[in-house]
């Protein structure tokens, strides 16, 4: 069961908080539908509804070409179609995306005292730099899908921000809304948060994930974060 936050504040104060991007920090599901849309539009099919199609977002591109077009990994015509996807979605990364709230306020006062944050991302890095840039995010680590050889659920990427803010990772928390991100963060010894809000399809059971802590709700997370701030400022 999920703990309570009455249970985790006495007991695990981090010194870095690190996210996961999509689904996690930033509501990137507007845009990655409309890419997904045009490319059913481009085949002659029909728009999806939204909710279907932003339950797969944390999948990445492959699995939204299989939900739009049907063509499964690994052949030529799916390669062409993710490359299809993935040309539209740049051109338009941040057009209706935005931190989820009330992260938004909850990262400008940690930014502001200078607390330690940071992203890691299975996105790559052309699509998450633009993104960042047009919401002004500047975190004290960044680690894309490209800048190591292996990504999440792999423990490297998680280890590799933890260095570049100088704290162990023990004293990190990271943060995500995929049952990958959980394994990565238990194999890099963090503590694992999984959050309840982010692109989970249905027939998923985020309480299910091998998480330390869970939280249903954007608000729930924010609310632990801030207590989490002012019992460092004690």
């Amino acid at each position: 069961m999920p703990e309570t936050l009455s249970t985790i504040v006495p007991e695990i104060v981090p010194e870095a908080v690190l996210f996961d991007l999509d689904g996690t920090l930033v509501d990137t599901a507007p845009d990655l539908a409309h890419a997904t849309n045009a490319l059913r539009q481009h085949h002659g099919l029909e728009p999806l509804p939204f909710e279907q199609i932003r339950g797969q977002v944390s999948n990445g591109g492959s699995a939204l070409v299989t939900l739009a077009i049907g063509l499964e990994h690994g052949t030529q015509a799916h390669d062409t179609a993710r490359q299809y996807l993935l040309d539209t979605y740049e051109q338009a990364v941040a057009v209706h995306s935005q931190v989820f709230s009330p992260l938004d306020h909850w990262l400008a006062r940690w930014h502001s005292d200078a607390r330690l944050w940071g992203i890691v991302t299975n996105k790559p890095r052309r699509y998450t730099l633009p993104l960042l840039k047009a919401l002004a995010l500047n975190p004290g680590a960044l680690l894309c899908a490209d800048d190591l050889s292996v990504k999440k659920p792999a423990p490297e990427p998680l280890w590799e921000a933890a260095h570049r803010l100088g704290v162990p990772p023990q004293a990190c928390w990271y943060v995500g809304d995929h049952v990958r991100d959980m394994e990565a963060a238990k194999a890099a010894g963090m503590t694992a948060v999984a959050v309840g809000y982010g692109y989970i399809s249905e027939e998923d059971n985020y309480q299910q994930w091998p998480a330390d802590i869970w939280f249903e709700t954007c608000e729930d997370l924010v609310d632990a974060l801030n207590a989490f701030h002012r019992s460092v400022e004690r």
